[in-house]
């Protein structure tokens, strides 16, 4: 049985209302795992605040109508609701309505992602695919994977393999 994982929803991180939501057709047949290339966050208070700045950016910016992931991370291993299971993402250039984004917060260019934070998003798709948003066989990419970027930096895409063995 998949170990129940602790989510901060959208309410609890002060997340602004989405434009639109589009659900996904299915469970979802790929992760795509990103970094948000930003320095990492040290407590609760100073990621709900990096990743309102995120969702700002995105629904600003980049005229997304939310937060392009559905999930982030924590270096802490802290999850936290971005749109969320079941609904298609911004997260990756034409691939978004078939998979579920995941960014770990950080830069992991220079930064080794921590062992919690694995830890966490292994349990997340674990219980993702527990309560079938996830297809049991699911494939596991690096944004680099499918489009021109160095995201989620070499650090985070050396660690994939890990979050993959025995979900």
């Amino acid at each position: 049985m998949a170990q129940k994982v602790n989510i901060v929803s959208r309410e609890q991180w002060g997340a602004a209302a989405p434009k639109k939501k589009e659900k996904l057709k299915s469970s979802a047949q790929r992760v795509i795992i990103h970094h948000t290339a930003l320095p990492s966050c040290k407590d609760l208070n100073e990621c709900k605040e990096r990743i309102r700045s995120i969702q700002r950016g995105h629904m600003t910016d980049r005229n997304f109508d939310d937060i392009g992931y559905n999930f982030l991370v924590g270096g802490d291993g802290t999850v936290f609701e971005g749109r969320g299971w079941g609904l298609s993402g911004a997260h990756t250039l034409g691939k978004n309505h078939d998979s579920v984004g995941i960014a770990f917060m950080g830069n992991f260019n220079n930064d080794t992602p921590s062992k919690e934070a694995l830890l966490s998003v292994k349990q997340l798709l674990q219980s993702g695919v527990s309560q079938g948003f996830l297809q049991k066989e699911f494939a596991l990419f690096g944004h680099r994977d499918l489009g021109q970027t160095e995201c989620p930096g070499e650090k985070l895409y050396a660690a994939l393999p890990q979050l993959k063995a025995s979900t």
